[in-house]
């Protein structure tokens, strides 16, 4: 099952550490309680989003994995 976003960020072909930094910038940018989802192929974002999360306070909500891309779910919490 696909976990609803209010917002969707591409970062397909963008490599470490621009996933990243791209997210971090636009969770500012919601309300509390909003989900950003980042889709990604780059393999090191698995790990690097959700710890990104944890880092600045937010909440890992679900973590895809497809053929070709990850799909990172962050729920803005603070």
């Amino acid at each position: 099952m696909t976990t609803q976003a209010d917002k969707q960020l591409n970062c397909v072909r963008m490599f470490c550490p621009m996933p990243v930094i791209k997210t971090k910038v636009e969770l500012e940018k919601l309300q509390v309680g909003q989900i950003l989802e980042i889709i990604a192929d780059d393999p090191a974002a698995e790990l690097d989003l959700p710890s990104l999360a944890k880092s600045i306070g937010q909440e890992v909500v679900a973590v895809e994995k497809t053929d070709k891309d990850i799909h990172v779910f962050i729920k803005k919490i603070k």
